[in-house]
């Protein structure tokens, strides 16, 4: 095959001239841009592939830290634009460099890719007070993270991801208006550093899909309602896509593996018959992923109208396989998502092969495009930056960047040119991890192996064990408690750091931490709070701190992934069989309860959420390498027990989280979850008394499984998402067991009054009993500051007083 290869400075490109009708290129002296370089392909669809979307957060975090700095007023909204081009051009480049064809833009955010959808259809709240006009971060951000003077919309979870989104809220009344033309301006970006990308758009169905109705509207309205009132904005921005020189748009259609009904189905028809004149001229990629697409889902997506091509994953959704053999369209194209957007594991590149060869017998090789699963963003970024990983794990391993190569080797091995050393190393590779004796631990299999004859429930109810409890704790009615973490100062950071890195003595960073242990539990005192916390000081994230005391588990210096807005997570990777080698919190616990009469909460991360929040092995099933976490959390529960800890809490913020898309498998996942967070604290005495926490998720489908948890207390998200657990309990749901509603959202900065926290309790008195309710906010307070986490205590403790005060008198 003839080739030209074009270097400029340092910057190779090469382009098959046997695939180009034309080729264009200028040098210019921009500092951001080697080369300026235009492709046009011909008919010929050898060695395409494609990116569904890629992290944000930057290598080293460079995002996070610079919104955090123009949200502390340390830096100007010009400087944040900066990075945020840097990285989108830095991302753009390495794409382009690797030989992906199909790169995708408007894929960055500043926040959330559901958020900026919202923009771009000017669906403001109209607390936000905004008066038209291009949105600009000040109504963003206060969208995003609420502002002084009104609260920030919810946030829930992104399908089965640890991401979060930010939930639309729609009614009848929303002017909808095209006010952020960000998707254009993205591509317009891209374009003048020489790259053609694919814009990527959340589709018009799955926005709707994915919304609420807004307070004050019936929750019986139909959102899809709203889409003659959506779709002339989305012709607006694909009119604007493809003035500018855009050729493939790329719909993001997720909702499409969901139980949807025929009403919703039929929407996907009706949304893009009515998009088909605008979309003339232009190839349309409509992406799905995360799962199988129902039979009848696959129907209707493959006869959209103005459609070029279907995205799918099959790394978990491998069902899809057998409906595209039973019949794909004729001429389209099919995006085959092989390459694990969700998983740092090394691609087993024969096994894609095979696949991807097996779609080309099927739909014809030239129709197959090699794509990953789903975006990259909920994987780490690059390899290239853990110099202290081990050698042998990292082989195993491959982050977004890595993943970018794999999915360039698999469209070049479907085209006959396969790469045989590259090929031979992946091989190497998982031999390797499969034949290592780091992987398995005899004795925690049988272990694991012998759960299964019994469903390790409490010997006695959750009544008599609350009796048993109050006799021994005597605690208050509406009894207050926060969840976990303190604020993070900046000091503290630097200690821990200096620790690892050995630059301070292990008993210097020992009463660092004690002082801060001090200080924390000074301060709920003074603030009157009823079940203290230690405010987790020694920890860096509630899932890694354990995972680094656990064997089977690895870590990464620079494996974050994007969670919400800046915040990120470093998920360990799960690489073998779990144990504990020795206690991980008895210390810092039984310290902390010394300082004080109240009781002290243990603090633990459950098997569950450990195991949702990490990179897990895909050796064997997921419940097996679970199993193993809750015993091992079950061992150190029982030594806080011994320790004198009466109050333990093992949260499970993630346990939702994990649920399945497709209802059928639901009761599989929940039976096993449920089972593991038993499994932890089955055989402490009655007088213990165990806690839960869950977040951000929409719990009311699963609350029988959180009751059949049969934990003592749960406290729950329920402010940020508008109150709506409440409603599972006005429609006669019964709970038991002690539960604490979220009062106030702790990922805003706003402080909330103490009428309005007096409020909400209120609205919890009205469907739940005085004697199970306890009273905290939302979540931890790890990412606040103490100049806003002292006055919200100070106004929850107060409203809790009054609210006391007035069944007193009622009584």
């Amino acid at each position: 095959m003839n080739k030209v290869s074009l270097q400029c400075l340092t910057t190779p490109f090469t382009f098959s001239l046997s695939s180009l009708s034309s080729l264009s290129f200028s040098h210019h002296n921009s500092p951001r841009s080697f080369l300026r370089f235009s492709v046009r392909a011909t008919s010929s669809r050898a060695m395409t592939s494609h990116i569904v979307g890629y992290p944000r957060m930057g290598p080293k975090r460079e995002l996070k830290f610079a919104l955090e700095s123009f949200w502390d007023g340390k830096s100007s909204a010009e400087e944040l634009k900066q990075v945020a081009a840097n990285l989108r051009s830095a991302i753009w480049k390495q794409m382009s460099d690797a030989g992906i064809q199909h790169i995708p833009s408007n894929t960055f955010s500043y926040y959330d890719q559901v958020l900026d959808t919202t923009a771009m259809l000017g669906a403001v709240p109209d607390r936000y007070n905004w008066k038209g006009g291009e949105i600009g971060f000040d109504v963003y951000f206060s969208m995003a993270r609420g502002n002084a003077s009104v609260p920030a919309m919810e946030m829930t979870k992104w399908f089965d991801t640890n991401y979060h989104f930010i939930v639309p809220e729609l009614g009848p009344d929303v002017k909808f208006s095209y006010a952020s033309h960000k998707a254009v301006d993205e591509y317009k970006e891209a374009k003048a550093l020489g790259v053609n990308t694919v814009p990527v758009l959340v589709g018009p169905v799955s926005y709707l899909l994915l919304s609420k109705p807004a307070k004050g509207v019936e929750k019986s309205f139909s959102l899809l309602s709203l889409i003659d009132k959506i779709l002339p904005v989305y012709k607006e921005v694909v009119t604007e896509l493809k003035a500018a020189g855009a050729t493939w748009i790329q719909f993001d259609e997720p909702t499409l593996v969901k139980d949807l009904d025929a009403h919703q189905l039929q929407a996907f028809d009706y949304a893009y018959a009515e998009l088909e004149s605008t979309l003339s001229g232009l190839d349309i990629l409509i992406e799905t992923y995360f799962a199988d697409v129902p039979a009848e889902a696959y129907k209707t997506l493959t006869s959209l109208k103005a459609v070029t091509a279907y995205g799918f994953d099959l790394v978990r959704g491998t069902k899809t396989l057998e409906l595209i053999k039973q019949g794909f369209p004729s001429g389209k194209l099919l995006f085959a998502g092989v390459v694990d957007g969700r998983n740092i594991w090394a691609n087993n590149l024969e096994s894609s092969l095979n696949t991807l060869q097996t779609l080309g017998d099927i739909v014809g090789k030239e129709k197959v495009v090699v794509s990953t699963s789903c975006s990259l963003l909920h994987t780490a970024v690059d390899l290239v930056n853990e110099a202290k990983l081990d050698h042998e794990i990292k082989s195993w391993l491959a982050f977004a960047a890595q993943k970018i190569v794999e999915v360039n080797a698999l469209a070049k091995a479907l085209s006959g040119q396969k790469d045989e050393a590259y090929f031979y190393s992946n091989a190497s590779a998982l031999a390797s991890r499969k034949s290592s004796p780091r992987v398995t631990n005899e004795a925690v299999q049988k272990a694991a192996a012998a759960l299964k004859g019994s469903d390790h429930r409490r010997a006695t109810n959750v009544s008599s064990r609350l009796s048993a409890q109050q006799k021994k704790l005597n605690l208050p009615i509406l009894p207050t408690t926060t969840i976990g973490s303190f604020p993070q100062t900046a000091d503290l950071r630097r200690v821990r750091r200096e620790f690892k890195a050995k630059k301070i003595s292990e008993e210097d960073y020992i009463n660092f931490i004690k002082e801060e242990i001090i200080n924390v539990v000074k301060i709920q005192e003074e603030l009157d709070i009823d079940v203290l916390v230690h405010g987790e000081p020694e920890r860096n994230d509630m899932v890694e701190y354990f995972g680094e005391q656990l064997s089977g588990f690895a870590f990464t210096a620079n494996g974050w992934v994007q969670s919400y807005g800046s915040r990120c997570v470093k998920p360990p990777i799960i690489y073998g069989d779990v144990s504990r080698p020795k206690p991980m919190t008895v210390f810092w616990s039984s310290t902390a309860q010394s300082l004080t009469k109240r009781p002290m909460k243990g603090m633990l991360t459950g098997p569950v959420t450990i195991l949702n929040w990490s990179f897990v092995r895909d050796d064997q099933p997921r419940f097996e390498t679970c199993y193993q976490i809750a015993l091992a959390i079950k061992d150190e529960v029982e030594d806080l027990e011994k320790a004198g800890i009466s109050v333990i809490q093992i949260d499970e913020a993630a346990l939702r989280e994990g649920l399945p898309l497709r209802k059928s498998e639901e009761a599989f996942y929940l039976n096993w979850a449920v089972h593991s967070f038993r499994i932890t604290n089955c055989g402490v005495q009655d007088t213990t008394q165990i806690h839960t926490h869950m977040c951000y998720s929409n719990f009311n489908e699963i609350i029988h499984s959180i009751i059949d948890m049969d934990a003592d207390v749960i406290t729950i998200e329920n402010s940020r998402s508008d109150e709506k657990l409440l409603s599972v309990f006005r429609e006669g749901v019964k709970y038991g067991a002690g539960i604490g509603p979220g009062v106030y959202d702790i990922h805003s900065p706003r402080i909330p009054p103490t009428e309005e926290i007096a409020d909400r309790i209120n609205k919890m008195l009205a469907v739940l009993e005085s004697n199970i309710l306890w009273v905290n906010p939302d979540c931890g307070l790890k990412t606040r500051k103490y100049t806003e986490v002292k006055p919200a205590l100070t106004n929850l403790v107060d409203a809790v007083k009054l609210i006391r005060k007035q069944l007193t008198s009622t009584k």
